[in-house]
């Protein structure tokens, strides 16, 4: 039998205050691992965060004030 696992295993924060999400997917076969692939996503200061596993919506909370967020967008370049 197939089993699908998907796992939130790292949530890191840059200098910038972007934090970046890694998901695990693992697949098992009568429950032994026959694949694992990783996903990574970034919340940047200002993205909408709300559609978040809770542990990286609480991080967003701290990470992304007022003054990180300004901070932020100073260094963008216009699109």
């Amino acid at each position: 039998m197939l089993k699908k696992t998907q796992i939130i295993d790292r949530i890191e924060i840059f200098e910038n205050g972007s934090v970046q999400v890694r998901t695990k997917t693992i697949i098992l076969e009568d429950g032994v691992q026959i694949s694992e692939t990783l996903h990574r996503h970034g919340v940047s200061p200002g993205d909408r965060y709300a559609g978040e596993d809770a542990r990286v919506q609480a991080i967003c909370v701290v990470i992304h004030t007022p003054s990180a967020i300004a901070a932020y967008k100073a260094t963008q370049i216009p699109a």
